[in-house]
């Protein structure tokens, strides 16, 4: 394990390579505060609309990576290849100070121990989720990386027991939210009327959850309008491709996309390509709107956490939403549903060894919310789960006290804590 300084010119180049819109937030995080030590520094690699705002000179856009599921990348193996081949020719030619992979394991992991055996230095930023299933993975990811950034305080020790130089950093989405966020702000933010009842709708942000998820998603919301009234409805997407695809779900469902006059967090390329198009900020160019709909949807182009702290209850795809949503000290409903082969594979191998699939409730050890996997995923269950924090528009204090809890222990400036794990030093 190599613990020596590392060297750096006054202006390095770091390669970073993020899938989806987590890895996203992770990256364009990171290089803000290595550009705080080194004003100078270049970053490519691949990342999504955070990043290249951040600076990153990007290769190919997050989304090319985010697919998920034995069957799914199964189709989109080629090009996943292709890829692979170009940003490890790339990083070869480049020659940067160090490469960082940032999640997305299935690609990232081959491509550093690639690397690695090159006598580059790598890190993978955030760890694959050993606690939950096949810990050995850790010696591989070893082989992979020279150090292992892990989101969560029980990760490194999993490391450890493998000699794996692994470094607890906390999580930046902690950071990025307040230990009592102010629900009446984010309203005003959105243009939510402050006495309304809102749930926010999250059916993921790949595509495929979208497919999977959405249909369940606005059948139950449509379930919960019928006995609360003003029920409002907010679906933060993450990005426009996930914008169209759930606008293709509302339009099967026959519901509309809200109007609204907030704007949006950036600009929408399709609707600039033409003018002539009426729609509006939440609308999606070319899809199908139907303004007369009993009982529309606000579609949001980002703000997934103000969309969240607006709400009384969150309907989510497993995965980091459902941190952010404990962040956001929201009560949820975790839902997730795999394609029906991948299910099947996961389960015959017996690949998966844990009862708890989202993070809030592997943080407490317990099951702090509910969570409905595969067939247990329905648009009944989904809204019975729902009615209570939605009827009553109040948190359990209990359920707020372990939120809280869990928030502080993740919390501590990880942007920075990270960018010192990469560079050697203490963190």
């Amino acid at each position: 394990m190599n613990h020596s300084p590392f060297p750096i010119p006054d202006s390095p180049l770091f390669i970073l390579i993020a899938g989806e819109a987590s890895g996203d937030l992770l990256g364009a995080g990171l290089i803000k505060a290595l550009r705080e030590r080194f004003p100078e520094a270049r970053f490519a690699g691949i990342g999504g609309p955070q990043m290249i705002a951040a600076g990153l000179d990007a290769w190919y856009p997050a989304e090319k990576l985010a697919v998920m599921g034995l069957v799914e990348v199964l189709r989109h193996l080629p090009e996943l290849l292709r890829i692979r081949r170009d940003v490890r020719r790339r990083t070869m030619a480049l020659r940067p100070d160090a490469f960082i992979g940032i999640d997305a394991p299935d690609f990232n992991l081959a491509l550093e121990r690639t690397l690695k055996r090159a006598g580059f230095r790598t890190i993978h930023y955030v760890s694959p989720s050993i606690w939950a299933w096949r810990e050995k993975r850790a010696t591989r990811i070893g082989q992979s990386a020279d150090r292992v950034l892990c989101l969560f305080p029980m990760e490194p020790e999993i490391y450890a027991r493998h000699g794996v130089d692994a470094r607890f950093v906390g999580h930046p989405l902690a950071d990025a939210f307040a230990m009592n966020p102010d629900q009446a702000a984010a309203r005003a933010t959105l243009g939510i009327p402050a006495d309304a009842p809102v749930l926010a709708m999250l059916p993921g942000s790949r595509l495929g959850e979208i497919r999977r998820l959405g249909a369940d998603f606005i059948a139950a919301a449509k379930l919960l309008a019928q006995d609360i009234p003003d029920l409002h409805v907010i679906a933060p997407m993450a990005n426009d491709a996930c914008r169209r695809a759930f606008a293709e779900e509302l339009a099967k469902a026959g519901l509309g996309i809200r109007e609204s006059g907030v704007e949006k967090n950036n600009s929408n390329p399709a609707s600039a390509l033409d003018p002539t198009i009426p729609h509006s900020p939440f609308s999606i160019p070319g899809s199908t709107s139907i303004p007369n709909s009993p009982f529309p949807i606000l579609v949001l182009e980002g703000r997934a956490h103000e969309a969240m702290i607006a709400a009384e209850a969150v309907l989510l795809a497993s995965g980091t939403a459902a941190l952010e949503a404990m962040l956001a000290k929201r009560p949820m409903v975790v839902a997730y549903r795999l394609s029906p082969l991948t299910y099947r594979i996961v389960k015959g191998l017996g690949l998966l060894k844990v009862d708890r699939y989202s993070l809030p409730n592997h943080l407490a050890g317990r099951e702090l919310v509910p969570e409905l996997m595969q067939d247990a995923c329905t648009p009944d269950a989904l809204a019975a789960a729902l009615r209570e924090p939605l009827r009553t528009r109040r948190i359990d204090p209990a359920l707020l006290a372990e939120y809280q809890r869990l928030h502080a222990q993740l919390g501590g400036d990880a942007d920075r804590n990270a960018a010192a794990a990469i560079l050697n030093k203490p963190v």
